[in-house]
């Protein structure tokens, strides 16, 4: 089996539903340039209020392979 290189990028996804929906949307954000996604680091969970509706912000970091 062949060895492999790894980056890790920083990114913020946000969500009004939940910091989950926050960790999702900027998981399908991120696959659209960014492929073969392999895992996640939770950063930093903050958030504010828009129109008194809470707005979840999550910070992570993503790796992924680099290609052969």
């Amino acid at each position: 089996m062949p060895d492999h290189t790894y980056k890790k990028v920083e990114i913020v996804g946000a969500s009004h539903e939940s910091i989950e929906s926050a960790v999702q949307n900027a998981y399908e954000k991120a696959s659209q340039s960014i492929h073969k996604l392999r895992w996640f680091e939770i950063q930093e969970i903050r958030g504010n209020f828009e129109d008194g509706k809470p707005l979840y912000q999550v910070t992570m970091k993503v790796g992924f392979r680099l290609d052969d």
